[in-house]
């Protein structure tokens, strides 16, 4: 018997090497939640949730407070390997509080790998040891953009996510002068943030189209609610059309597949809750023949590792947005997947491969036995 002990709770502040722009925000650097969940044998899984108000409404306090106070008293107590009953035990604990479910999820997840002695994406199912990341452009101006795109072509990414706002055909020139300066070999794909109009997202897509763009995708053109715009766009355009904050359930996924309202379904583990409900996804998917992307908020390497692990096991996740150690200032962590330029390769450490709370930039928050 290894039942879960306890689970303490910290906070990680890291600083980001140039500032993380999109339509909706601006950020220097993160502020996540950490959380590590021992069992009674000193095995330890540990997890990060993201505070993203304007996506998911979850704050630092609120995510503290949904562990510390409903989840946690849920779970304490009760067998690793009873994980499907713990998973039901949580999420029955408190509604939405995604994040604050995926960072307890990504734990025991690990904690359940490292039981087996396996590294997590083998324990999903999967043997792939090496996956191909992009790399996130921010919303800056014009010359910043293809700068910084031609500084990561340089150190070694050859798939570019682009972020546009709300600037207009300014967001059609940006696209275009980025591909006139990466040259056709490199892979874009574009961020639209929920920033246009169905009627704009075809108008500023056929553009694309027509001046030989060759975006390899549209992420989210529309607002998230807006599942009949979104469904507009996908059928008015040849571009593939990504649904990314539409999708925070296994239900809305099954929705946008049954009304074919986009091409892919963007996995984020802070939308859905976890990995357990990742899976679901995954099956969905799989059973209707959609493709999916694994992206991310902005996490450090416990979050972005454990959706590595996961990218690496399932062969339907064929695109991967996640932004490895190098978008940080410093490397809090030791261990985990290896971030070489665009390359995440999978090592043969157990769980995610991640040990021990950061050393530095790190404070305790509390415990709950």
């Amino acid at each position: 018997m290894m039942k879960i002990d306890r689970i303490e709770i910290g906070e990680v502040a890291i600083p980001l090497r140039t500032p993380f722009k999109t339509a909706s925000r601006t950020v220097d650097d993160v502020h996540n939640i950490l959380i590590r969940i021992v069992t009674d044998d000193g095995t330890a899984g540990y997890g990060e949730a993201p505070p993203t108000a304007l996506i998911t409404g979850e704050t630092k306090a609120s995510i503290r407070e949904a562990i510390m106070q409903y989840i946690a008293p849920s779970i304490i107590g009760m067998e690793i390997f009873d994980l499907d009953t713990i998973m039901q035990r949580m999420h029955a604990s408190i509604v939405n509080n995604t994040s604050a479910k995926a960072a307890v999820d990504m734990a025991l997840y690990d904690l359940y790998a490292k039981k087996l002695g396996q590294p997590l994406y083998k324990v999903l199912g999967g043997a792939k040891r090496k996956i191909e990341t992009a790399h996130t452009i921010s919303n800056h101006s014009i010359d910043e953009r293809i700068r910084d795109s031609l500084q990561a072509v340089q150190d070694g990414f050859s798939i570019l996510n682009v972020n546009v706002g709300r600037n207009g055909l300014k967001d059609v020139e940006s696209l275009l002068a980025i591909r006139k300066a990466v040259g056709p070999g490199i892979r874009i794909r574009v961020e639209a943030n929920q920033s246009w109009s169905p009627q704009e997202a075809v108008r500023f897509i056929s553009m694309l189209e027509d001046k030989g763009m060759q975006a390899e995708l549209v992420e989210q053109p529309v607002k998230a609610h807006d599942l009949a715009g979104l469904k507009f766009v996908t059928q008015h355009v040849q571009t593939p059309i990504v649904a990314d904050e539409s999708v925070f359930s296994v239900k809305d996924a099954l929705h946008i597949i049954q009304t074919q309202s986009a091409d892919l379904i963007n996995i984020k583990l802070m939308k859905i809750g976890g990995i357990h409900e990742a899976l679901k996804i995954c099956a969905v998917a799989e059973t209707y023949g959609l493709d999916c992307m694994i992206g991310c908020m902005l996490e450090s390497k416990i979050s972005v590792s454990a959706a590595a692990h996961l990218a690496a096991a399932k062969n339907c996740i064929t695109m991967v947005d996640l932004i490895g150690p190098s978008f940080y200032r410093i490397e809090a962590y030791e261990g985990g997947p290896l971030f070489t330029g665009g390359t995440i390769k999978l090592g043969d450490a157990n769980g995610i491969g991640i040990n021990a709370f950061p050393k530095a930039h790190f404070k305790k928050l509390g415990i709950v036995k």
